[in-house]
């Protein structure tokens, strides 16, 4: 069975690591942030091509998505 800690016990333990091992902790958590954000940026452009080739999305100049985007932007505001 696998123990869960609570974030504030997770950084206590981080603050008793000599600095070094903290800094190497961070630069680990950076490498696998950006590896998941890339994971995520390919598998919402995967899902955006599947739309497109299906005909949901039409094809846009930079000008009309900009000016459609600008219009979603003024109505949504709160």
């Amino acid at each position: 069975m696998q123990q869960t800690n609570t974030f504030e016990e997770v950084l206590n333990l981080v603050t008793d690591l000599p600095l070094d091992q903290q800094e190497l902790l961070i630069n680990i958590l950076q490498r696998r942030i950006a590896d998941m954000r890339r994971k995520e940026l390919a598998s919402s452009s995967q899902e955006a091509l599947a739309e497109f080739r299906t005909g949901n999305l039409k094809p846009q100049t930079a000008i009309e998505a900009i000016a459609e985007l600008r219009t979603y932007l003024n109505n949504n505001e709160t």
